[in-house]
């Protein structure tokens, strides 16, 4: 269990600022298991892709969105590879006009830029003229970013958790049902049915979503559409795109030269 970002008592104060901001990165992986506090959150990572759980949703969610929980509502996360994030607490009283719902959320350039000011800023201490309007700003952009409806439900079947949390970890394995089952010890045809079952996409459908949301990640750094494909497993460039485009409504090159802009 990872020690919390935020003291517990900032993070359920009935008063102080509107935002806390905190900022962390180690070498090990970060598991948080399901808690609540009074002050809403906002967190994502800055590489790799994070595991959550709220409410009763349960999402991947790559370095490039952000993740917002309301006050109270139970959640939890799990890093996929060494823990590198930000969070931001944002007092009760700012929360009205927030999502009422936990939900996941494309993270402009803006908001980046503002939150990595507003991590900067002393726990706790009182914000001054301009960190008040920095502060307003932030809660403008969570209140109208748009939702984002690229979160992958995580199965609940502690052996397909197992597998999905390895595809989560290193999407380009390309092994098959068969050797997943066999590595899990689940019959390959409960396999089949379970992950449709419980994350509505079949085992292939899901691997595939994973493999998208690192390519995600991967594009907005900087990397090539060729390199993405070829490092995520695909023999075929073509199909990358193809699958990418149905997916998410454009290629991958109009994706990123789109998310280059908003910088």
């Amino acid at each position: 269990m990872s020690l919390p970002l935020l003291s517990p008592d900032l993070a359920s104060a009935a008063n102080g600022p509107p935002v806390l901001g905190v900022v962390a990165r180690s070498g090990e992986v970060r598991a948080t298991p399901r808690h609540r506090h009074a002050r809403g959150q906002l967190f994502g990572a800055t590489q790799g892709l994070l595991s959550v759980d709220a409410g009763n949703s349960r999402w991947v969610v790559p370095a490039t969105h952000a993740v917002w929980i309301p006050p109270g509502v139970a959640h939890g996360l799990k890093s996929h590879g060494p823990f590198s994030g930000w969070s931001l607490y944002v007092a009760t009283s700012a929360c009205g006009p927030l999502p009422g719902e936990p939900c996941v959320l494309s993270v402009s350039g803006l908001l980046r830029e503002a939150l990595a000011r507003a991590v900067s800023w002393p726990q706790g201490a009182a914000l001054d003229a301009a960190q008040l309007r920095l502060a307003a700003v932030i809660l403008d952009e969570i209140g109208t970013r748009p939702r984002a409806e690229l979160g992958l439900s995580m199965p609940r079947d502690a052996r397909l958790l197992r597998i999905a949390q390895a595809l989560s970890e290193h999407p380009d394995d390309g092994r098959s049902l068969d050797h997943w089952a066999r590595w899990a010890g689940i019959a390959p045809r409960t396999l089949s049915r379970r992950f449709v079952a419980e994350t509505g996409f079949s085992f292939s459908g899901w691997r595939q979503r994973v493999r998208l949301l690192r390519a995600l990640q991967w594009l907005a750094a900087g990397r090539s559409v060729t390199a993405t494909a070829l490092d995520l497993g695909y023999d075929n460039v073509s199909a990358f795109i193809a699958l990418f485009r149905r997916v998410f409504g454009v290629t991958p090159a109009r994706y990123a030269h789109a998310l280059s802009a908003q910088m």
